[in-house]
């Protein structure tokens, strides 16, 4: 496993974690319909979360909040429509960024960004 990977892999469970310690319920995690990926589907107080977790070295010269671009934006709408989709579920979605900086001695720090994105539907 490279050391990207295994980065990404400690800030997305970091994520949920800090996100069932915030009350969020994670209804999954890492789902995949066809090339479309959501990093974490959370509900809380009846909303549903599509959550693009970005982890970088803290110090990096690009931050975490830096790394969503018009691309990216699309195809999370995309995702998000057709998971909806697949669980027939009719509720307006919330598309939220974890930014994760990842610290030297290995731990990791989460800053939540609620509505990162509008979904425009």
């Amino acid at each position: 496993m490279t050391e990207q990977l295994a980065q990404g892999i400690a800030g997305e469970q970091a994520t949920v974690e800090y996100l069932r310690s915030k009350g969020f319920l994670i209804m999954e995690r890492n789902w995949r319909c066809g090339q479309q990926e959501i990093d974490i589907i959370a509900t809380r107080y009846g909303a549903i979360h599509f959550v693009e977790v970005k982890t970088r070295h803290i110090g990096s010269l690009t931050s975490p909040e830096q790394a969503i671009d018009a691309r990216k934006c699309r195809a999370l709408r995309r995702a998000a429509s057709a998971y909806m989709a697949m669980r027939g579920i009719d509720a307006e979605p919330q598309f939220d960024l974890a930014a994760v900086d990842a610290m030297p001695d290995g731990s990791m720090r989460v800053r939540y960004i609620e509505n990162a994105i509008e979904f425009g539907w």
